[in-house]
């Protein structure tokens, strides 16, 4: 198994999923602040020059959320998935999908526009917009979440690391308001796992 990996990218929540499950892995940087992603033998791996991607089995996978799922699947011993076929399963992609599809484009979009994008592009009326929509659709996390320590039943999944991956994400561009305890809870508590600490402290 390796991991192509550069710290500050999406690659730390595949390197998290990796040491819960505990399976032995090889770390493959890519500096993506000397461009080492845009490099031909790289983009034979993701065609786009993103991270994460990993190989395994001889082939390379790419999207994060598709590689946490995929791990889960492979090593059903470590029950970090629901059965195929339950309800909880079902739950468990609906809450992978919610995270990716409704919360993390928001934060995408202001980090853009408060840090990658030039000053003349930028867009503070775009910022506008995806807070107000990242903080409509966290309220359904913060309802979700009120009196529970895992996002899908009682127990640690890798919706947990997909979910608490999108939510460090979401502190970095602070928002995480004080309107929002039960997620900001949350966070702090699946991020004090020791794989988290791995994954995002390196």
């Amino acid at each position: 198994m390796k991991l192509y990996f550069f710290q500050q990218s999406r690659a730390t929540r595949v390197r998290w999923m990796l040491e819960e499950l505990g399976i032995p892995y090889d770390l493959s940087p890519v500096d993506m602040l000397k461009g080492e992603h845009k490099h031909p033998d790289y983009l034979k791996v993701h065609p786009l020059g993103a991270l994460p991607a990993i190989e395994d089995d001889g082939g390379p996978l790419f999207e994060s959320a598709a590689i946490i799922m995929q791990l889960a699947d492979k090593y059903p011993e470590k029950k970090l998935a629901p059965p195929v076929g339950t309800y909880e399963r079902g739950e468990y992609y609906q809450w992978i999908l919610f995270a990716m599809t409704e919360m993390e484009p928001q934060l995408v979009t202001i980090a853009q526009h408060t840090r990658f994008l030039p000053e003349a592009e930028r867009s503070t009326a775009a910022v506008t917009r995806a807070s107000k929509r990242f903080q409509t659709v966290a309220a359904v996390l913060e309802a979700r979440l009120k009196g529970r320590d895992f996002i899908v039943g009682n127990t640690f999944s890798a919706a947990d690391v997909v979910l608490g991956g999108v939510l460090y994400f979401a502190s970095l561009m602070e928002q995480l308001h004080d309107d929002l305890p039960a997620l900001k809870a949350y966070r702090a508590h699946v991020l004090e796992r020791p794989g988290a600490k791995t994954g995002y402290r390196g």
